[in-house]
């Protein structure tokens, strides 16, 4: 087996999932993770912008097919079935989940206010009231978004979310032990992804990663490297979520 499998399966067996006995540590869990979900689209956009025209005057982008993949992508998590007869982005779905579990919201949606008033994400994240857990992992996140070559970011978008994300939501609900509290929300987002990510998606973008390691072999060992880089800060961010859980009396 290889690193990249053990760290696959050691993340969809991660404590962190059983962990969650209660509403309160469904809270703190949703408390950091919802920053994860926000930087999601990082990577998702610098793919945009990679694999098809998103300036004016318009030109084709080199290949349709991925064009398509990514726009797909894209129009699923900006603009998904929200379950109630409309349309909303996944991250708006988790920040609905967690008004419906009575999560604190306000510190991410500081953080996108500042983004979105100019201000560099990477000095936004700094704010206290940000876990340092996932300061951290947005950090990293940013820095692969911004500043690797595309193939990295593909590696990244794969091994650390597409791929990675059917199989640890379905650990989460396997070991879901909060029937009847207000977690409908969460499901269904945990259930979207799930679906999409698992069906759809991961498929899709595995096959962008194996075209572009084909075309250019050279480039094998990079994507290797960055796979276990992501896995890795995955791990380490789980870790970080039981060790506030465990810190939390009783």
């Amino acid at each position: 087996m290889s690193h990249q499998d053990r760290l696959k399966d050691a993340l969809a067996q991660h404590p962190l999932y059983r962990r969650i006995r209660s509403l309160d540590d469904l809270r703190m869990f949703m408390e950091n993770h919802v920053f994860a979900v926000w930087d999601f689209m990082a990577l998702a956009k610098r793919l945009q912008q990679e694999l098809t025209c998103v300036t004016v005057p318009w030109v084709p982008a080199s290949d349709p097919i991925y064009t398509r993949l990514i726009n797909e992508i894209i129009l699923d998590e900006e603009s998904d079935e929200d379950g109630q007869g409309g349309y909303a982005s996944h991250f708006a779905l988790y920040l609905s989940a967690m008004v419906e579990t009575g999560a604190h919201t306000k510190p991410i949606r500081q953080f996108v206010a500042k983004v979105a008033q100019g201000t560099d994400p990477l000095v936004a994240i700094q704010s206290p009231d940000i876990p340092h857990a996932a300061r951290q992992f947005v950090e990293q996140t940013l820095q692969i978004a911004r500043e690797a070559p595309v193939h990295q970011v593909v590696s990244a978008f794969f091994y650390g979310r597409e791929d990675l994300i059917p199989a640890m939501f379905s650990a989460m609900v396997k070991h879901w032990q909060l029937e009847g509290h207000p977690v409908n929300g969460f499901v269904y987002y945990l259930d979207r992804h799930i679906a999409v990510d698992g069906e759809r998606h991961g498929p899709m973008v595995h096959r962008l990663l194996e075209n572009l390691s084909v075309a250019n072999p050279s480039w094998q060992n990079e994507i290797d490297r960055v796979a276990v880089t992501v896995m890795t800060h995955r791990r380490d961010f789980w870790d970080a979520i039981v060790d506030q859980l465990e810190s939390v009396p009783s």
